[in-house]
């Protein structure tokens, strides 16, 4: 049907309708790119068909409430293609035609690639396959909600041929069929086509055979085809198991002259082409065109969604817990008197906050034994298929697929995860952290064996410029705790900032405890630093976090010199005190300034200047025993001792 006949739209077929209706998303997709002169209509286009029969005929959604808590979630991991989602969000009247004509403008509610603060979006994506991660976190928080109730609401993920040439990809998806997730439905939009040209170049998996592999119901059919799609959806919904539908699709579908061309991936139509292809879609030249028949065929069941939006079981709605409250609650573990690692005290810590939030959920990458969380995988149980109230979830080998289940488990909103694996592996779950804090998710990331004491495994696995990298991500907070207590007090402080991620580093190594009173440490973890050692008039100010806490302390009572201590658990709380604290804690008045960290020295001028010494490791270790490599590397009492007695002559 063509707009020439469009005052006859009432009496057009469903079917007459319904393509109609997609080839207005299509246009209002060219005319959004079009207009911005930047983004992929291409992909929009081949994906186009099976959004709309979702959106249309089967999401559960609040049309008067996008944040509805009992809703259906969708996430789009081939995020390039958002100019389609906004195009159906404004259908589902959540954006307007202004928002869509400010598409990829500054500080817009459409911007180039999906953010949460767009009404109807529920994940940040972009990276390609992170949303596959996220969805099945998201599908699991529903499960872990639900418990042994059976839920009637879907996590639908939308994903293309990049999304699954991604590694996590497949990582992500293996867990998500080992838990039967059935609640999650995936479609394939398997255009074969991306920037470089056709996948064929660089993929022949068949997909079909793979994750049937993997545990899930896998699906077939033409991503074109509105029955089929439907058929299929329904299909999944009844299925045990995790599903995807396979929708061979045609990339540009619609286009004038560039289906199935390449050209159609990243770039806007010439101003021939969107001429020429808004003339074969049946559309007027018009920019922007969305009659109200239109809106009204696509919310027609939208009525029917509002009676539904107050029946919902109450065992689903989230408890709200008082974390201060809780917080003020807690009892101190008794963490004894003799040496203690900081990862057994953040598994003894673990096992205190865990009694007192149920809402937190979690596990450890295979490393269950050396992340200390053995006693909370005892207490809580693993979940799965059978037990989806258990809140260890074992992750396998998968760090990377890991950190983004926990970032699906976090926008779910209802449980407080964390993953724990090595500090070193902390680069294989990097990207997912930087989406954890774009997205300002409250998720704790543990990581344990945090310095070059890790000691016989070698180089590949201790350590040395991670620490530094993980503070230079923005709005994640970074803990390295020097001692049992303070380990429970960066816990704490992780809790009470919920607005954030976390990342908490940790020994492998026994360390004593600090003298310091444990209110004192508390305050001055919550403040991200605090003077450790006391001195009028310091000649010199020594700035340390973690287990140099103690080392510290040994130099600076050997040396004939008033050294001022101040330990610095968490940079990024130090940076959002008030000028008074911060100034009692640089102390502007004392030029001599030295850093002592077992890592990469570089940053801590923040704190020394550039004219301070810099006391670190910037190389890489060794195969030995944890001592031998310090002595190696010369970061010993003794030779820490001679560069602060030489920096001070």
């Amino acid at each position: 049907m063509k707009f020439e006949n469009f005052s006859e739209f009432n009496n057009w077929t469903k079917k007459d309708k319904d393509l109609f209706t997609v080839n207005v998303i299509k246009g209002l997709v060219i005319d959004g790119v079009s207009k911005a002169n930047s983004g992929h209509p291409g992909g929009p286009m081949s994906l186009a068909d099976f959004t709309y029969i979702l959106y249309s005929e089967f999401l559960k959604i609040d049309p008067d409430n996008p944040e509805w808590e009992n809703r259906d979630r969708v996430i789009l991991s081939v995020g390039h293609t958002c100019m389609l989602i906004y195009s159906i969000l404004y259908m589902c009247n959540y954006l307007s035609i202004e928002d869509l004509k400010q598409f990829r403008q500054l500080e817009s509610l459409t911007p180039g690639h999906p953010e949460i603060e767009t009404p109807g979006i529920d994940a940040n994506t972009g990276p390609l396959g992170q949303g596959i991660g996220m969805g099945i976190g998201i599908a699991l928080a529903e499960k872990a909600a639900a418990g042994k109730i059976k839920s009637d609401r879907f996590t639908y993920v939308l994903a293309g041929d990049g999304d699954l040439q991604e590694p996590i990809a497949m990582g992500s998806s293996t867990l998500a069929g080992h838990w039967k997730l059935s609640n999650l439905i995936m479609f394939y939009d398997k255009n074969d086509i991306q920037i470089a040209g056709k996948t064929s170049r660089v993929d022949s998996t068949n997909y079909a055979k793979l994750y049937d592999s993997m545990q899930w119901h896998v699906q077939e059919i033409d991503g074109h085809d509105h029955q089929q799609i439907r058929d299929a959806i329904s299909n999944a919904q009844s299925s045990d198991k995790p599903s995807i539908i396979i929708g061979k699709t045609t990339i540009a579908k619609g286009s004038y002259s560039l289906e199935n061309n390449p050209k159609s991936h990243g770039a806007p139509f010439s101003k021939n082409e969107v001429m020429l292809t808004k003339d074969k879609l049946g559309l007027p030249q018009q920019s922007f065109f969305c009659e109200k028949e239109i809106l009204n065929h696509f919310q027609r069941n939208f009525a029917s969604l509002k009676r539904n939006v107050g029946k919902v079981d109450k065992s689903f709605a989230t408890t709200n817990l008082n974390y201060d409250k809780i917080l003020e609650s807690l009892t101190v573990p008794d963490f004894g008197d003799d040496l203690m690692a900081t990862r057994k005290a953040f598994g003894i810590s673990l096992d205190e906050f865990a009694k007192k939030f149920p809402n937190i959920i979690g596990g450890s990458a295979d490393l269950d034994g050396s992340n200390c969380t053995t006693n909370f995988v005892n207490t809580y149980d693993d979940f799965s298929a059978l037990n989806p109230e258990g809140r260890n979830i074992a992750f396998g080998v998968r760090e990377f697929p890991m950190g983004a289940i926990m970032n699906g488990i976090a926008l779910y909103g209802k449980h407080f995860p964390f993953g724990g694996t090595f500090l070193v592996f902390s680069d294989y779950v990097r990207s997912a952290i930087r989406l954890s804090a774009i997205q300002k998710l409250h998720v704790l990331y543990e990581f344990t064996h945090d310095s070059i004491f890790v000691g016989e495994d070698g180089p590949t696995h201790q350590p040395v410029e991670h620490t530094m990298s993980l503070r230079n991500i923005p709005d994640l907070l970074v803990f390295r705790p020097a001692d049992s207590f303070e380990t429970f007090c960066c816990f704490k402080a992780v809790m009470k900032n919920n607005q954030t991620p976390s990342a908490i580093l940790l020994t492998r190594q026994k360390l004593p405890q600090l003298s310091a009173n444990l209110d004192y440490v508390d305050e001055g973890v919550n403040k991200g630093a605090y003077i450790l050692k006391n001195e009028k008039n310091p000649d010199a100010i020594l700035f340390t976090s973690g287990s140099e806490a103690h080392l510290a302390i040994e130099v600076c009572n050997s040396i004939n010199k008033k050294i001022q201590i101040v330990n610095v658990p968490c940079w990024e709380l130090f940076d959002k005190q008030d000028k008074n604290y911060i100034e009692t804690i640089m102390l502007k008045d004392c030029s001599k300034r030295i850093s002592l960290e077992a890592g990469i020295s570089a940053g801590w001028e923040k704190f020394t200047g550039i004219n301070g010494l810099q006391i670190g490791i910037n190389q890489f270790g060794y195969s030995a025993p944890g001592t031998d490599v310090a002595k190696k590397l010369n970061f010993t009492k003794e030779k820490i001792k001679e560069k602060i007695e030489g920096y001070l002559k």
